[in-house]
């Protein structure tokens, strides 16, 4: 899947046009290395997002097309 759609199915980040303006702008890390939107994500990946000052990192548990927002939560674990 791609990290711009699993940002958004995951609602790590909000809309998928924001998620691929952080890609664009190289705030989005996968396994360490600055990732580009169209990257494909996998289990076991770890994303780290940075929000200004802060940043958050996360590990890919699933990877799902489709998910309620109730089980948003349950496709990555916090670092």
């Amino acid at each position: 899947m791609r990290l711009d759609k699993f940002l958004k199915v995951s609602r790590l980040i909000k809309r998928r046009t924001v998620a691929n303006e952080a890609c664009d702008a190289g705030r989005v890390l996968v396994n360490g290395k600055v990732a580009k939107a169209s990257q494909n994500v996998k289990e076991g990946d770890v994303i780290e997002i940075q929000f200004g000052t802060r940043s958050v990192k996360a590990e890919v548990l699933d990877v799902q097309e489709t998910v309620k927002k109730d089980e948003a939560k349950e496709l990555y674990r916090y670092l």
